[in-house]
């Protein structure tokens, strides 16, 4: 049962392997330019269609991808020689590609990669210009957000280039809880994200800074002043005074 097991996972990893590299022939010096937001996995594709021909063993001694700013060199065959353990190939015995994984993507991570192929007569290298964006995270409408107590409040968070696997909003330094009156809803489209925090009915104790916090995303945040009701002057938080009108806190 085990040894099923183990096949059964080398066909997954075949699999997740392949569709990273399409039936794409690459060719000596071609250049592919990568895409992908930090925090999620650089996957950098590298194939040799003419390797496939040749003995596995001499192979693993063969492909290596460089780092082109350092001229570093990461692995060999399926050998990683560095210490960032973020780094790894991707390969299957009887497949020709070499595919680059990096782990948990920086920005810094930015820049040109090489894979060679050492061959009795020369090098043949292809070529991956990786691209890692820092998402940002931005909360509609104003920087300052003035109701009356019994309002609903809702503010509605965007993420663009990221998908996040989850949103936190916070209410100061506190995570917000939610109950009857607080909720989120957050769905993604395409490469962009969206989050709405609505509270009903607000409170006097709900005025404060509040922040979307995506994982790997800088925060955006906005302050909400509650006044109470009939009151043309907002409440004082955290030392500022608002100004005396109130505005709309619908947001569409």
């Amino acid at each position: 049962m085990r040894e099923e097991e183990r096949r059964g996972e080398e066909e997954e990893d075949e699999v997740e392997v392949r569709m990273v590299l399409p039936e794409t022939n690459l060719e000596n010096n071609t250049v592919t330019e990568v895409f992908c937001s930090e925090g999620e996995i650089a996957l950098l594709p590298c194939k040799f269609p003419q390797l496939s021909t040749l003995h596995q063993s001499f192979l693993l001694l063969q492909v290596s991808w460089l780092r082109r700013r350092d001229w570093h060199i990461l692995t060999t065959g399926v050998y990683t020689y560095t210490s960032d353990m973020r780094f790894s190939v991707l390969h299957k015995d009887t497949s020709d590609d070499w595919t680059l994984q990096i782990k948990y993507a920086r920005a810094r991570d930015t820049g040109t990669y090489e894979c060679q192929m050492y061959t009795g007569t020369g090098v043949l290298s292809q070529f991956v210009n990786l691209h890692v964006s820092t998402p940002r995270a931005a909360i509609l409408g104003p920087r300052e957000l003035h109701v009356q107590e019994g309002d609903t409040v809702t503010l509605v968070c965007v993420i663009q280039q990221g998908r996040p696997p989850w949103v936190f909003w916070y209410h100061g330094d506190q995570m917000v809880n939610y109950d009857n009156r607080l909720s989120v809803e957050t769905h993604a489209e395409g490469a962009r994200t969206h989050s709405r925090l609505t509270i009903t009915h607000a409170r006097s104790w709900d005025s404060g800074n509040y922040s979307c916090l995506p994982p790997n995303v800088q925060a955006s945040s906005v302050l909400v002043y509650v006044s109470e009701a009939g009151n043309s002057i907002a409440a004082v938080v955290d030392g500022h005074h608002s100004s005396p009108r109130s505005i709309n806190s619908g947001v569409p």
